[in-house]
């Protein structure tokens, strides 16, 4: 398979490039991203509720006729046996007859990004060490990338991994996974901004001819593990496909009925990976879109544009969802629009902030997505009426139980898509489920939620207490690109 660029072609890259090529160097034409220059068809053998996890992953991985080796792929694919049940890393859990939640956080750090960023961790610096080459690897976090991405590549060989988070904007648990990490080709750094500078920062970088020469200085290549990179979202495709075979197995659906597929958004991977597996034949009615008070996906979805001009990010309940330049919905407008299309609009919103969708643009968007937003009171709400029932789930989850309630044709069953465990957020919890007013620190809301509802608390989060930080390095924006040279000199 061979992967094109989302603004098109200049002087200088490739008109097309392997999957190798585009995860390794993933800055494309213009600043944009790489996509496949098609999407393969999924046929009736991907459709069945006794196909192992892994079994579907390789079938889907062999379907992308990507360019690297069946034993390399096997191996990354075996890090699966780390999670929670090795046999079924995503359980399907029925929460209600036609609601149901795909649990993406039984990793090693309790969020989704585990489902991506350990094989994709594990190929990339396979890459590395075949190529003999040097990678730095730079990961933007709004609080569950960086842990997943130290967690991926700490310690491997030819890897170094500089790591962005908003000092401030992340829950304490995300903060301490990040600075308490060991490895010795690890950095981590706090900026005093909020996650879309770090993502800027960022893209900015992988497309700095200065700082690309830089590292050439030290003979080492650049590269990113956030979802701009083709290789996070090849997996992120996987699983989207495992919760229908999850509801063939328990007889919800019969093949080919359609599902809704719900996912509290950020920046846009996720819901990314369902469009493509709807696009390769996954049935699904709509892809539905959760957002927080940082609501500018629901604005682009329900009336066509993307205004920044007038906003600030706002810190909520749902922290990895503090987001406003939603870098995968370009590879969408590609998709729908072709590049000219795409490079225009990327280019108004990164001059003007701003740009707007034709009618019959938004037409075409609105047939496949849809769209809500929620309050933070709202959440609050979500997790205490769902826990008395019986479901505990994150302030991420409880997004989506909006669009359950406002967009859900009730004949059609749908699966939200959770993508963080409640540990993560614990004074948020502890908040919607404590009678008192005070606020409690994540050490003792762990221990609240824990004794109230008879929880499991993973070793990897309770151990996060007695750790020594070794990361305090916090800057501004304009100083990132000077720690980094430094971290890798």
């Amino acid at each position: 398979m061979k992967f094109i660029e989302t603004r098109g072609n200049e002087s200088g890259f490739a008109s097309e490039v392997t999957f190798s090529d585009a995860i390794l160097s993933p800055g494309a034409s213009y600043g944009g991203l790489y996509v496949p220059k098609e999407l393969p068809a999924l046929d009736g053998s991907f459709f069945d509720g006794d196909l192992a996890y892994e079994e579907l992953a390789k079938k889907l991985i062999e379907l992308f006729d990507i360019d690297i080796e069946k034993g390399v792929i096997d191996e990354a694919l075996n890090l699966y046996k780390k999670f929670d049940d090795p046999q079924n890393p995503a359980p399907l859990v029925a929460v209600k007859d036609d609601l149901f939640v795909l649990e993406l956080y039984h990793g090693p750090t309790r969020a989704f990004k585990d489902m991506a960023l350990q094989p994709f961790g594990f190929i990339l610096s396979h890459l590395a060490q075949a190529l003999d080459q040097k990678y730095l690897i730079l990961a933007a976090t709004s609080g569950d990338t960086g842990p997943a991405t130290l967690e991926s590549f700490k310690d491997r060989e030819n890897i170094q991994v500089a790591c962005l988070y908003p000092s401030g904007g992340t829950s304490d648990v995300q903060r301490l996974q990040m600075v308490t990490e060991d490895g010795k080709n690890l950095k981590v750094i706090g900026i005093k901004g909020d996650f879309d500078d770090a993502q800027n920062a960022l893209k900015s970088l992988l497309n700095s001819e200065a700082f690309k020469a830089k590292l050439e200085e030290s003979s080492i290549s650049l590269s990113a593990a956030n979802s701009v990179n083709f290789g996070r979202i090849l997996f992120q495709i996987i699983y989207h496909i495992h919760a229908y075979n999850q509801l063939l197995k328990i007889a919800k659906i019969q093949m080919g009925d359609k599902i809704y597929i719900t996912i509290p958004s950020g920046n846009f991977g996720n819901a990314l990976g369902a469009y493509y597996a709807k696009k390769m034949g996954l049935p699904v009615k709509k892809i539905l879109i959760a957002s927080n008070a940082n609501n500018v996906l629901k604005e682009l979805i329900t009336k066509g544009i993307y205004d920044l001009r007038d906003k600030t990010l706002k810190n909520t309940y749902s922290p990895a969802m503090d987001i406003l330049k939603s870098s995968n919905i370009e590879r969408v407008l590609f998709d729908l629009f072709g590049a000219s299309r795409t490079k225009e609009l990327m280019e108004s919103l990164n001059h003007q902030n701003y740009y707007a969708l034709r009618e019959d643009e938004l037409a075409k968007l609105q047939e496949i997505f849809d769209a809500v937003d929620s309050s933070d009171a709202y959440v609050l709400e979500v997790i205490k009426s769902y826990a008395e029932c019986g479901y505990i789930m994150d302030p991420h989850t409880a997004t989506c139980i909006k669009a359950y309630e406002r967009l859900k044709s009730k004949e059609i069953p749908m699966v939200i898509c959770s993508t963080a465990e409640w540990t993560k957020f614990a004074p948020t919890m502890a908040k919607a489920l404590s009678s008192s007013d005070k606020q409690m620190s994540d050490k003792e809301a762990l221990e609240f939620m824990k004794e109230r509802y008879n929880l499991k608390i993973s070793d990897k989060i309770s151990s996060l207490f007695d750790k020594k930080v070794i990361h305090n390095t916090v800057v501004e924006k304009e100083m990132i690109n000077d720690e980094i040279i430094k971290f890798i000199s």
